[in-house]
């Protein structure tokens, strides 16, 4: 079993200026029971995935309070802590949770509060690298709920903010209350809806942590663009999928999600796969 650390071929971005991460990086939704619900069917498995994913190189481990609920966060500390210097835990609040499925926004201030405190103690750490506004909650003033996240920001129990599922508006209205380092949306290369966004973040410099990065559909059919381009590269239509999002943008940072190690060593394997400038052009083009 190699142990080389191939994510690192992906490169590296900063965070917020001052924090560097390797840009291909690791989700942990998938390691929690259906409809991210309860614990992972083999939990001994989804230990090994985050481990393996270390000894790959990966560095930045996206996560949530409501995966699981607390389940995500719980096998993190079980498997990582404590943590290496350059790993970064990136995890959110904004989101509860009322069954499998199942997603309430929650932006109250007092409870964005109490779950950053409940989320440094299942992580194990004194201050979260990256904490995300997983929804903005429609029934609570934004500027209330972001200018919390800053005020833990500022009491040294966050380094740096983030949001999720935001347009450029909310993501300005956002930056007029304290420096935003990341934004979280769902993104790939049959979704691009959030294109607008992702340009306005390439240049300013901040993040860009596309979710559900291997949707792909018809395009990864045998005889799609993908199908097509992976067979050249000896590769899977996902990990072309996966270097087509690295080569969009020097800001993107994606996040695929597993809770099989053999899956995981194949996304990963995505890091070495290079697009010439015709492959891009085709693959983007294509929907």
């Amino acid at each position: 079993m190699t142990t080389d650390k191939i994510a690192t071929a992906s490169g590296s971005c900063t965070i917020g200026g001052d924090l560097p991460v390797v840009r291909l990086g690791y989700g942990t939704m998938q390691l929690t029971g259906e409809g991210v619900w309860g614990p992972p069917r083999d939990h001994d498995e989804a230990v090994r995935v985050l481990r393996r994913a270390v000894e790959l190189g990966i560095t930045f481990f996206d996560t949530a309070d409501s995966y699981g609920p607390v389940v995500a966060e719980e096998l993190l500390k079980e498997a990582l802590h404590p943590y290496a210097d350059d790993v970064v835990i990136a995890t959110k609040a904004g989101l509860t949770r009322q069954g499998p499925g199942i997603w309430t926004p929650l932006g109250n201030p007092a409870y964005l509060r109490q779950q950053c405190e409940l989320s440094l103690r299942r992580l194990g750490v004194e201050r979260i690298d990256l904490f995300q506004l997983h929804r903005i909650d429609p029934a609570v003033r934004l500027e209330d709920q972001v200018g919390e996240l800053a005020k833990l920001r500022d009491e040294g129990k966050v380094r740096h903010l983030g949001l999720s599922e935001v347009c450029v508006q909310q993501l300005q209205d956002a930056q007029a209350v304290t420096p935003i380092a990341t934004v979280q949306n769902l993104f790939n290369l049959a979704n691009r809806d959030a294109e607008e966004l992702l340009d306005h973040c390439e240049k300013n410099d901040i993040g860009f942590i596309p979710w559900f990065p291997l949707a792909t559909g018809e395009l990864s059919q045998e005889d799609g663009p993908l199908g097509v381009v992976a067979k050249q590269h000896g590769a899977t239509p996902s990990q072309l999928a996966l270097a087509w999002l690295l080569r969009r943008s020097p800001v993107m940072l994606p996040i695929p999600g597993t809770s099989s190690v053999d899956h995981l060593e194949s996304n990963t394997a995505a890091a070495g796969i290079e697009l010439t400038d015709a492959e891009f052009a085709a693959l983007s083009d294509a929907v």
